[in-house]
């Protein structure tokens, strides 16, 4: 597939989701993605075969879940039906690899949706996966105290369960892609003790693709990761979720035989896959924890290292006005290598 201005080049015309702002019952979200999948099939068959071969629409249910919570093992928290978008490249009857991707802070985006079409045309599956219209939010950018952090690693499960059951694709060969805070989600979702907390036994993911993650924050038993590969992808000009953060847990794993990777771009930014932002931009409310260090204790309690009190997005090191911008040359490579890692983990046909 050509990566250059192209009219197939599914990262030329990215462009930025909104959200809705009022909370969605499951009723109403299976009303509202049953309308969508319906305007689908208004298009012209040109149009569609241009796209991909299906498009289905899943409300599944979930939980909001406090962070403490989460790391203590409660999967009840408060009841949610999320929903995702499932893109089928092809027709028939063979099952297909697939991905879920996982939004960040800003929430789905023209990002996320070119990176789903990107690997459609490799002939692979794409689920994306919608954390926050559930419920009702449209950004947590300003505000990360409205959802906790590791809610969309349990949100990023159920849709592994979710697809693992679907006729047209093959639970053995399904990944997880995240961005930012997406991106920490993936990451941390191949920790071997929360899948054994909050994932169906028996099911994981068969790669994880991460990009530019927020690695402050230390686990309990993190190097403990499931026997997949880990391919992480950072600007190394990144000023909301600084790279430097990443490289000595990346070391940990390696050191521990994991197949884990770090790549980091010369002169990019956060979000440089996207094309949205293309002149680096300053994001004046965005919160960042890059001056932050943070880590788990029992109880399930995160600790800011620095005080050892609880955690919150009070404390001092938390600051705003990190970078956002495009990087032609970093988003082009990094295409090519995870167009090469799906090639070698999928196997799409």
């Amino acid at each position: 597939m050509p990566h250059g201005r192209s009219r197939r080049d599914p990262f030329r015309h990215a462009r930025l989701s909104q959200g809705v702002s009022h909370p969605m019952n499951p009723m109403r979200v299976a009303v509202r993605f049953l309308a969508a999948a319906l305007s689908f099939a208004f298009l012209a068959p040109s149009a569609l075969a241009q796209m991909v071969a299906r498009v289905e629409m899943h409300p599944f249910a979930s939980a909001t879940l406090t962070d403490q919570e989460f790391l203590s093992g409660e999967r009840a928290g408060t009841p949610v039906m999320l929903a995702g978008e499932l893109r089928l490249p092809r027709p028939g009857p063979e099952r297909l690899p697939a991905v879920i991707l996982v939004h960040g802070s800003g929430g789905v985006s023209g990002g996320v949706d070119a990176w789903a079409r990107f690997l459609n045309e490799l002939g692979v599956a794409t689920f994306t996966l919608d954390a926050f219209t559930g419920r009702g939010l449209v950004s947590v950018s300003g505000d990360q105290a409205k959802l906790g952090r590791l809610n969309m690693i349990a949100d990023s499960y159920r849709a592994l369960e979710l697809l693992s059951a679907h006729p047209r694709i093959d639970p053995q060969r399904i990944a997880v892609m995240g961005f930012s805070r997406g991106g920490q989600a993936a990451l941390y979702s191949s920790l071997k003790r929360f899948q054994g907390l909050h994932l169906t036994q028996g099911l994981g993911f068969a790669a994880y693709i991460v990009f530019y993650p927020d690695c402050h924050t230390r686990y309990i038993d993190e190097e403990d990761v499931a026997d997949r590969p880990i391919r992480i992808f950072h600007g190394a000009a990144d000023d909301y979720n600084p790279p430097a953060a990443c490289r000595p847990y990346v070391a940990r794993l390696q050191k521990a035989g994991h197949d884990v990777r770090l790549t980091e771009y010369r002169d990019a930014h956060h979000v440089f896959d996207s094309p949205a932002t293309k002149v680096p931009t300053k994001s004046p409310q965005s919160q960042t924890v890059r001056g932050c260090r943070l880590e788990e204790v029992d109880g399930g309690r995160i600790l800011n290292s620095a005080t050892k009190q609880t955690f919150t997005y009070e404390d001092p090191c938390v600051e705003r006005g990190p970078t956002l911008g495009y990087n032609e040359a970093a988003a082009r490579e990094a295409q090519k290598a995870v167009r090469e890692f799906v090639m070698a983990t999928l196997k799409p046909k």
